[in-house]
């Protein structure tokens, strides 16, 4: 509204982590501890520091390098009036504005269809924990590859299989602590994924599942597939399994996520037609703070070229190793970093509001999510839920 380029991931992510560490301090005890995955917060915290750096440092040195072997003076003056750029440069800058919305839209586009099916699966999971479109042929498949699987897991467990209960009890400890080279967790792995089989081909296919035995069958597989990505990932872990385990293992995991994380088209479109129509109605106060109040000069085509490519480049990457990064901080600090290089400088007042706004996003998010879910949790419980 005041015109400030803030970051909508920051806000999110923010919401997140203020709700699951509420819910953590609410609950206590070892039950509470399940909140946040640290591990993870910290991964995500630090893409999202590192990445306007990357923005801010890339985009300043492929202007100087585009002005050392870029001859053309057009690309580094500022816009002449309502002058239409040449087509050269036109096609430059459609190209390069392309790929920025394409990775902001692939990128936030993921972090919207992850927050709708986050409700999706909490209100309806009859309907959502379980991917039902899977076909009825794909069932022999599935089973096959969860028999193997157990198979490799009970050859390496210290002995008979666990009872479910202690089995879900042992996988989840080594999930939460993400210790898994232990052979009573390969024992527990193999009794659940010995039950989700049998229980998959009792009922046919996915789509067959009832609903009362949803949530604990999803449940089931959620605790293997992530356990078993561990394993696949740990070194001490692997050293015990053959190669040939090892891609049972894997190609079981494969199983699992298609049948456990799926998002239907309609969430795909909804959210691309909302990141869409967002843009067409808010657009104008943001795109003047970006192009004319970062820098003391007015931008040039040269500088939103390098600041645009530097922010598309930045945001691919960091989708290529799921890592949910801030489209406004990396193509606000590309445009920073141009300006700079430009030798125009930055108008400091704009920075320092902007800096201040990214700082403090994410923990008043943090703050009103918290806050919220424990009024919503007390009017809940008030009325008897």
């Amino acid at each position: 509204f005041v015109g400030l380029p803030n970051s909508s991931s920051h806000a999110l992510i923010g919401s997140i982590l203020g709700f699951g560490l509420a819910n953590q301090i609410l609950r206590g005890g070892a039950d509470g501890t399940s909140g946040v995955d640290m591990a993870q917060v910290w991964k995500v915290l630090s893409a999202l520091a590192f990445s306007p750096l990357v923005g801010f440092v890339g985009a300043l040195l492929l202007l100087l390098v585009m002005k050392r072997f870029v001859r053309d003076k057009t690309l580094y003056e500022a816009p002449k009036d309502q002058a239409p750029p040449p087509k050269g440069i036109r096609a430059l800058l459609i190209g390069t504005c392309t790929a920025v919305s394409f990775a902001h839209g692939s990128n936030d586009g993921q972090k919207g269809m992850g927050l709708i099916m986050l409700i999706l699966i909490g209100c309806a999971p009859t309907a959502y924990a379980l991917n039902r479109t899977v076909p009825e042929s794909a069932t022999p498949g599935f089973v096959q590859a969860a028999r193997a699987a157990s198979t490799a897991y009970a050859a390496h467990a210290n002995g008979p299989a666990a009872d479910l209960p202690a089995a879900r009890a042992v996988v989840t400890q080594a999930l939460q602590t993400k210790r898994v080279d232990d052979p009573a967790v390969y024992g527990g792995l193999a009794a659940l994924s010995n039950d989700v089989s049998s229980r998959i081909a009792g009922y046919g296919s996915l789509g067959k599942v009832p609903a009362a035995a949803t949530p604990n069958l999803r449940n089931d597989m959620y605790l293997v597939l992530d356990t078993t990505k561990l394993v696949a990932a740990d070194t001490r872990a692997q050293a015990r399994f053959t190669a040939q385990e090892v891609g049972v293992l894997k190609a079981y995991g494969t199983q699992l996520e298609h049948g456990t994380r799926y998002i239907p088209l309609w969430v795909k479109v909804t959210v691309a037609l909302a990141l869409g129509l967002g843009t067409m109605v808010g657009w104008k106060r943001i795109v003047v703070t970006v192009g004319e109040r970062i820098g003391k000069t007015h931008l040039t085509y040269g500088m939103g070229a390098s600041a645009e490519l530097m922010a598309a480049a930045t945001i691919m990457l960091a989708d290529r190793y799921g890592l949910p990064v801030s489209t406004t901080h990396i193509l606000s600090s590309g445009v920073a970093g141009a300006s700079v290089a430009n030798g125009g400088g930055l108008q400091r007042r704009t920075v320092r509001n902007m800096v201040l706004a990214w700082v403090m996003t994410l923990p008043v998010a943090m703050l009103l999510a918290g806050l919220l879910y424990w009024a919503l949790l007390g009017v809940a419980h008030a009325m008897g839920y």
